[in-house]
């Protein structure tokens, strides 16, 4: 579906989305126009979703970021992941197969708001269990 060119084009505005067109194009020895086209291309298949930045939480002054597994009543499932997504501080939710049925990640100010964010959690209705872990140092992301 995408050959190797792509392939390096995708790796470059992953790692920064603001890459000029000119500079992918320079590295990969094609136009400007080409590599133009072949992320239009990557648009409308839908590889590139869309465009983001990276922030940092600390930074924003969240001092405590959590990932959380969260187990539910198979009843009640998606009802907590819609609220989940309804929360300002949790910042991403996922489905996922594994150790838990849902997981978030949670940006709070410090330890005690993060507590407070996890004991609402954990007293919405069908939450079974939360599983936090609080990240320590960020390696890569």
């Amino acid at each position: 579906m995408i050959d190797e060119k792509d392939a390096l084009i995708i790796e470059m505005l992953s790692k920064n989305a603001r890459t000029p067109y000119l500079k992918i194009a320079k590295i990969l020895n094609i136009s400007e126009t080409a590599v133009r086209k072949r992320i239009k291309k990557l648009e409308e298949k839908g590889v590139i979703e869309g465009y983001t930045i990276k922030v940092n939480p600390e930074k924003l002054g969240y001092k405590s970021v959590a990932h959380v597994g969260i187990d539910t009543n198979p009843n009640h499932f998606l009802k907590v992941a819609c609220r989940l997504t309804e929360m300002q501080d949790v910042k991403c939710v996922a489905i996922v197969a594994g150790g838990h049925s849902i997981m978030a990640d949670i940006w709070a100010k410090d330890s005690k708001h993060l507590e407070k964010i996890l004991n609402d959690i954990k007293n919405m209705e069908g939450v079974i269990s939360i599983n936090p872990s609080v990240i320590l140092e960020r390696l890569k992301s």
